[in-house]
């Protein structure tokens, strides 16, 4: 019967946990980008494993900012959580980005949806497309090429 001895979980576990009251210690105005940072925190801490994740205040931008690594040895990374409601100005991306750190923009939406983006400072080249449309292109400006 040891069953019977097991409590259920509270229902505002959340607000129990450890690393939200710290978030909340961090004074941010902003209670929607302070759940979305401890949503960001548990995935990448939890759930993808992630190394030394911890939580900063950005006193100028006001906001939580996650620090980690994604894999040990691997450099430090900024995790910029945010609620997908909630716009950011060139200049916030360029305060976060200034701190010499990769980082990483992760949105937040209403659902828990967690969407990363890396964030560079410049344009970064893509990987070339892949599959049957990227050679499809080519054969129709061969057929019109052939038409003529």
């Amino acid at each position: 019967m040891s069953d019977v001895s097991k409590k259920p979980p509270h229902a505002n576990w959340i607000l129990q946990h450890p690393t939200y009251q710290q978030m909340k210690n961090l004074e941010i105005g902003d209670s929607a980008q302070v759940h979305a940072a401890f949503l960001v925190y548990m995935d990448l801490a939890e759930v993808r494993r992630w190394k030394e994740v911890s939580c900063v205040k950005n006193p100028e931008l006001q906001v939580v900012l996650l620090e980690g690594r994604e894999k040990e040895g691997e450099p430090i990374q900024t995790i910029l959580p945010l609620p997908a409601h909630r716009s950011l100005s060139h200049k916030s991306i360029r305060h976060v980005l200034d701190r010499g750190f990769p980082m990483l923009l992760c949105a937040v939406a209403s659902d828990s949806t967690l969407v990363y983006q890396r964030m560079t400072d410049g344009l970064v080249t893509p990987d070339p497309p892949v599959g049957p449309f990227q050679d499809m292109g080519r054969r129709q400006h061969r057929k019109r090429r052939q038409q003529r």
